[in-house]
């Protein structure tokens, strides 16, 4: 963890704009890949990576302590001072500022320009341990691993882009107003039957948030006397939600159908708590792609028990809608799934799509109904008119809804190469990256690709050396993961072209065999 002063000069990534062509046919499914008992670790793994956690907790506490009686001028930002409470305490205060703050320097980077196949990181340094930054004004480009962007649409210049700025000029910029209200446009209109078209249902609704499309209509759906399944692995804005329902809540083992078909057995038997009554609603909360593991869920089996036990289920596309798929209609196009089996459908648009907020699609009677208790709908801004076009025209590329024109021709080509580019570069990258002897995570296909790491302390050696080499990577520990279980995630995009991803194969593999990072 080195010396006081750390330096973020980095190189301009040296990345060739030219590739091998793609594969020209649609992406096909492929068999589940091998994956690794990452719960059974080599004990090696387990020691050492228990012992720097010891460590790190151990002389964190001793510093937390001595800081409190010795040093309470220079800590009464963080402890009891004038008889206030204090901000943070215990465990959360001590894990801050003596685990998070010696790697804080990997997370939180400044980024400018487009989130594309590059992006520009400013050039920061440190002279106090990480506990603040100065910035030399430079910037430095770098090959982009690390952003959502995965169909490449998040660009500056294109089709998308002309249209967006050709609705700027002639409808403005936002209704200013609730949907409710007055902000309900044609535009709005449009690209609510657009979406519902696309992921094959009779009805959708469109928000201006992604987290708030899951947190407020969650309470819309269910209440007290219902029960909602969720994921342990499920995302922040699905908990939160669920909680603010007042429903019941029991969590399930990540996509273990054999434990919620437990689960769901005992709640139908016991019924609700105290009254023994039968429930209202019971409501499976689960992933297309969850972006942490890679993985999706075994939609099949759900659908089956869905049948068999009467609940409903909502599926949350945020990652996986645009991304998989041979049409890029998201985990139902990728599994083989009638959407007509999934009762409740959410996505967002800030990934594949280049743009923001979120969905739901379902009957119609659903969306008539979110329409009016959904707090979004009622008291939310709508969605403005840019990132409106935006999804209606990337969205448009994808599924072929364009007006005959040479441009739409060339746009609907486009949006065909970019499916079989992502799918081309999601199976090539992990292939490539597993048979150099990283431990990887997730399922075919994914262009999420997570590579276990466990130390925590090495988390942050492989950030500085792959922005050092020209490459933005994310990387990830407790608390966003168990301990133990710290990683890297790539995120892959159509942008990337195969001498991209070579580039960054030979430049991990190099990082990964000083580091110690292959299976052993």
């Amino acid at each position: 963890m080195g010396s006081g002063k750390r330096s973020s000069k980095l190189t301009i990534c040296p990345v060739p704009a030219t590739t091998a062509p793609a594969p020209k046919d649609p992406p096909k499914r492929h068999l589940p890949r091998e994956k690794p008992d990452i719960d059974n670790l080599p004990f090696f793994i387990y020691f050492t990576t228990g012992l720097s956690y010891v460590i790190l907790f151990f002389f964190g506490q001793i510093r937390l302590w001595y800081g409190q009686y010795f040093e309470p001028e220079k800590n009464r930002l963080y402890l009891h001072y004038k008889g206030y409470a204090p901000i943070v305490d215990g465990f959360e205060l001590m894990y801050h500022r003596y685990v998070y703050m010696r790697i804080r320097d990997a997370f939180n980077r400044v980024v400018t320009g487009v989130p594309g196949r590059t992006i520009n990181v400013l050039e920061r340094h440190t002279n106090d341990y990480n506990h603040s930054f100065e910035y030399s004004g430079k910037t430095s480009e770098v090959l982009n691993l690390a952003s959502y962007n995965y169909l490449g649409f998040g660009q500056s210049e294109g089709f998308c882009t002309d249209r967006v700025v050709e609705s700027i000029i002639s409808c403005g910029v936002t209704a200013n107003s609730s949907p409710n209200e007055v902000g309900y446009t044609e535009a709005l209109r449009r690209t609510e039957e657009q979406v519902a078209r696309f992921v094959g249902k009779p009805a959708a609704i469109i928000m201006s948030q992604g987290f708030a499309t899951n947190s407020t209509t969650l309470p819309a759906l269910v209440g007290r006397g219902c029960l909602i399944l969720s994921d342990e692995l499920n995302h922040s804005s699905l908990v939160f939600g669920a909680r603010l329902s007042g429903a019941q809540i029991r969590s399930v083992r990540h996509n273990d159908t054999e434990h919620l078909e437990k689960v769901l057995r005992d709640a139908i038997v016991q019924g609700q708590p105290r009254t023994r009554k039968p429930w209202r609603k019971i409501l499976l909360v689960v992933e297309g792609l969850y972006s942490m593991e890679g993985t999706m869920p075994k939609l099949d089996r759900l659908i089956e028990l869905k049948r068999k036990y009467k609940f409903y289920i909502y599926l949350d596309e945020a990652h996986s809608i645009g991304a998989l798929g041979p049409r890029g209609r998201g985990t139902c196009d990728f599994l083989g799934v009638d959407p007509s089996d999934i009762d409740i459908m959410m996505g967002t648009f800030t990934k594949s799509f280049g743009a923001a907020g979120g969905y739901i699609a379902g009957s119609k009677e659903l969306i008539d109904r979110l329409r009016v208790n959904n707090h979004s709908s009622v008291y939310g801004e709508v969605m403005s008119v840019p990132v409106l076009q935006q999804v209606e025209s990337s969205m448009a590329v994808i599924s072929g809804e364009l007006p005959d024109s040479p441009l739409a021709a060339a746009a609907l080509e486009d949006g065909r190469r970019r499916l079989i580019q992502l799918a081309f570069n999601s199976q090539y990258f992990f292939s490539e990256l597993q048979a150099r002897g990283f431990t990887l995570i997730g399922d075919a296909g994914s262009p999420v690709v997570p590579m276990m790491i466990y130390h925590t302390t090495k988390i942050n050696a492989f950030s500085r050396e792959c922005l050092r080499e020209g490459i933005a990577v994310v990387v990830v520990g407790y608390p966003a993961t168990p301990l133990m279980r710290d990683r890297a995630r790539f995120c892959l995009s159509a942008a990337h072209t195969k001498a991209d991803l070579d580039f960054a194969i030979e430049k991990i593999d190099e990082i990964g065999t000083r580091l110690l990072l292959k299976d052993q």
